[in-house]
C-alpha cells in the first residue's frame, strides 16, 4: 500500500529471485477535508480503501504480506482506550505559521538540530505538536499515544503499537545519534514526551491481520510488515545505484534530493545548508533536502483543467518543449507556492516582483517550473557534494518525475553529469522488497537494488549543452541570495 499526498494505490508485487513484478490493482483519491478548525486527512475514508485494496489483491491468490508507506511528518493521536481523538491534520494547514520562531525562544533552532539532525519546515511534526501545545489543545492533553500516519494504520490493521524508525525521524522529535525520542526537549516545548512510543526498525514482521479486519478482507492469514513506512525511504531503497557515490532525486509532489551516508552527519554545514538526516533501511541515513516539486505542476494543471478537462501532464510538457528556455526562474521553495493557490498566478506574480519577464502561455510556466527544479537540484547536489567532499558520479532519478523525459534532460545537462531515471514505481518496489527481506527472502540491500537493476533497468540522459547553463544558474543564485 502506498498513499500519496494525492492518491493512494495498491500494488501487487511477485518476485520470482531474480526480478520482481508489480501489478496495480486499486487506486483511490487522497483528498484532504477542509473543516471550519482547519486542514484534515480522511483516514477513516482511507482505511476503507486500504481495506478495499486487501480484497482485491485477494482475489489473485493468497498474500504473503502486506506494507504501508505513506508520506512523512503528519500524525494521529490516541486517547488511553486506543481512540482516535481528531481527524489528523494536513500539514499544509495554517496552524503551524509562525510556530517555528516561537518555538526557538525556548530551545535554540542550533538545539534542536544538533539534537535532531532535520531540516528546518514549517510544518514538521515537532511545530504542529508545538501548535497545539501552545493553544492549550484538548487532544494533545488527552493523548495518551503519538502514531505517524502509516503507525496508525498499523495500529488499526494489527493492535500492535509502535512509530516506524524511517518515519519517526520525519518528525524532528528524535534523536538519531541517541536512537530515542529527544524526550527533554519535547518536554522543555510543552509537547508531552510520554506519549511516544518503542520505534521499531523497518523490515519488520508486526504481525496477523487483527481477526476483526481479517473478516472484512477475506484474508486471515494475512501478515503486516513494517517495510521502510517513509514513502521516500522506501524509494530510495529501489534506488538502482550500483556504486556508492550516487546522489538521488525521488521526484513527485515533494523532490527529495539527497545521498546516503552510514551515520547522520549533523554539522555546522548541514545546519547552514538546512539539510536533513532521516533513516533508512540497513542502517543507511538519507542526507537529503526537501525541495518542492511537481506540486508546481500539480496546482497549475488543477487551475488550467477548469477550462480545459483533457489536459495531461504528457500534453504540459509538449508545450513546455516548445516554449523558449533559459525564461524566468524562481525558487521553487518560496513560501507563497506551499499552499494550495491558483500557482500559474502566483508564478507570475513571483517573476513581476523579481522584475524577470512574465511567463503567459501554459507552455512558458510549465518550463519556468522544470527549469527552476532543475536549477535547484543543481544547487543542492553541489551542496552535498561539499559536506561530503565528494562529487557525485550520477543522479538516479526515482519515482513519478523519472517519466518526464523533459525534467530529466534539463536536470542532466544544468547539473552536468548523467542522470539515470527510473524505476518510476521506486517506492512500490521499495516497499515490496524490504518486505521480502523482513520475510528472509532477501538478505541485503544490495540485493534489493540487484533486483531493481534487472526489472526497471534506468534510461541515461548523458549531460549536453552544459555550459549554456551558466546565465541561468547565477540568475538563479542570485535570486536565492
Amino acid at each position: 500500500m502506498d498513499l500519496g499526498a494525492e492518491s493512494g494505490r495498491c500494488i501487487v508485487a511477485t518476485l520470482d529471485g531474480r526480478t520482481v513484478r508489480l501489478t496495480e490493482v486499486h487506486r483511490f483519491a487522497n483528498v484532504p477535508v477542509r473543516l471550519p478548525d482547519g486542514l484534515h486527512w480522511d483516514v477513516l475514508r482511507l482505511f476503507e480503501e486500504i481495506k478495499a485494496g486487501v480484497r482485491r489483491a485477494r482475489r489473485d491468490g493468497p498474500l504473503v504480506g502486506l506494507g504501508l508507506d505513506t508520506w512523512g511528518v503528519d500524525f494521529a493521536l490516541l486517547d488511553r482506550d486506543g481512540s482516535l481523538l481528531q481527524n489528523p491534520y494536513h500539514y499544509r494547514d495554517r496552524r503551524t505559521e509562525g510556530m517555528s520562531d516561537a518555538a526557538f525562544r525556548l530551545v535554540p533552532r542550533e538545539e534542536i538540530f544538533s539534537r535532531t539532525g532535520i531540516q528546518f519546515l514549517p510544518f514538521n511534526s515537532l511545530f504542529q505538536l508545538f501548535a497545539m501545545a501552545a493553544a492549550r489543545s484538548d487532544a494533545l492533553e488527552h493523548a495518551s499515544t503519538f502514531l505517524m500516519i502509516p503507525d496508525l494504520f498499523n495500529y488499526w490493521l494489527t493492535g500492535e503499537i509502535g512509530c516506524e524508525f524511517t518515519d519517526a525521524t520525519t518528525s524532528q522529535c528524535y534523536d538519531p545519534r541517541m536512537g530515542a525520542w529527544a524526550r527533554d526537549m519535547l518536554d522543555r516545548l510543552g509537547i508531552p514526551s510520554r506519549i511516544f512510543p518503542r520505534t521499531i526498525p523497518p523490515a519488520t514482521v508486526l504481525g496477523a491481520v487483527h481477526p476483526d479486519v481479517a473478516a472484512d478482507v477475506e484474508s486471515a492469514d494475512l501478515r503486516v510488515i513494517a517495510p521502510a513506512c517513509h514513502d521516500t525511504a522506501a524509494a530510495v531503497a529501489a534506488v538502482p545505484a550500483a556504486a556508492p557515490d550516487f546522489a538521488y532525486i525521488s521526484s513527485g509532489t515533494w523532490s527529495l534530493v539527497g545521498a546516503e551516508v552510514p551515520a547522520p552527519v549533523i554539522t555546522p554545514e548541514t545546519l547552514a545548508g538546512n539539510f536533513t538526516n532521516e533513516g533508512g533501511v540497513g542502517g543507511r541515513f538519507r542526507l537529503l533536502k526537501n525541495v518542492t516539486g511537481l506540486w508546481l505542476l500539480q496546482e497549475c494543471r488543477r487551475a488550467w483543467v477548469q477550462e480545459h478537462t483533457d489536459l495531461s501532464y504528457e500534453a504540459l510538457a509538449l508545450e513546455a518543449e516548445a516554449a523558449p528556455p533559459f525564461g524566468p526562474v524562481i525558487d521553487p521553495d518560496d513560501r507563497r507556492f506551499l499552499r494550495p493557490a491558483d500557482m500559474p498566478a502566483r508564478i507570475r506574480d513571483f517573476c513581476r516582483e523579481t522584475r524577470q519577464r512574465i511567463p503567459e502561455t501554459r507552455g512558458e510556466v510549465t518550463r519556468c517550473i522544470l527549469e527552476s527544479l532543475a536549477l535547484k537540484y543543481r544547487w543542492v547536489v553541489e551542496r552535498l557534494d561539499t559536506v561530503l567532499g565528494r562529487a557525485r558520479t550520477v543522479i538516479h532519478m526515482v519515482g513519478g518525475g523519472s517519466r518526464n523525459a523533459l525534467l530529466c534532460r534539463l536536470t542532466a545537462d544544468c547539473a552536468g553529469v548523467p542522470v539515470e531515471a527510473g524505476p518510476a514505481e521506486a517506492t512500490a518496489m521499495g516497499n515490496a522488497l524490504v518486505q521480502a527481506m523482513a520475510l528472509g527472502h532477501l538478505g541485503s540491500l544490495e540485493e534489493i537494488r540487484e533486483i531493481v537493476r534487472r526489472s526497471s533497468p534506468p534510461l541515461t540522459y548523458e549531460p549536453a549543452d552544459h555550459d549554456r547553463w551558466s546565465d541561468a544558474y547565477a540568475r538563479f543564485r542570485e535570486l536565492l541570495a
